[in-house]
């Protein structure tokens, strides 16, 4: 069984040598996402909730060019640069994630380029 790389130009290009998403068997791979725009390459949103809303639109993009959707993610991994943003974030998260049964979910605290609050990656079935 052989991987697959996916790409589409609805979501921001790598910067260095990695793929958008990465698919084995059923098994889908999203890279870690941020809130850049996908025509301009500029950061989308001041707030962690705004940037939290393009990350995800960013994610919808690869999932959907990789023929799956949110609702077979099984696996979200976020990563916050603020403790503080925790609250915040997850509003965002809740009213984006869809319905039951949501995927599990691992939040971490880490450094990202400056003016980014947020990077999420997900694990997908390809049904």
């Amino acid at each position: 069984m052989s991987k697959t790389a996916i790409s589409t130009e609805n979501a921001p290009k790598p910067v260095a040598a990695f793929s958008q998403a990465v698919r084995k068997g059923n098994i889908l791979q999203v890279a870690g996402q941020v809130a850049f725009d996908a025509a301009t390459g500029a950061i989308v949103g001041e707030t962690v909730g705004e940037q939290t809303e393009q990350t995800f639109k960013n994610i919808e993009a690869v999932l959907e060019a990789a023929g799956s959707s949110l609702a077979d993610a099984l696996m979200v991994r976020v990563y916050l640069t603020d403790v503080d943003h925790f609250g915040v974030f997850n509003e965002a998260y809740n009213k984006l994630i869809g319905e039951a049964p949501h995927p599990a979910r691992t939040t971490v605290y880490v450094g990202l380029p400056a003016g980014l609050l947020v990077e999420i990656d997900v694990l997908a079935v390809v049904a």
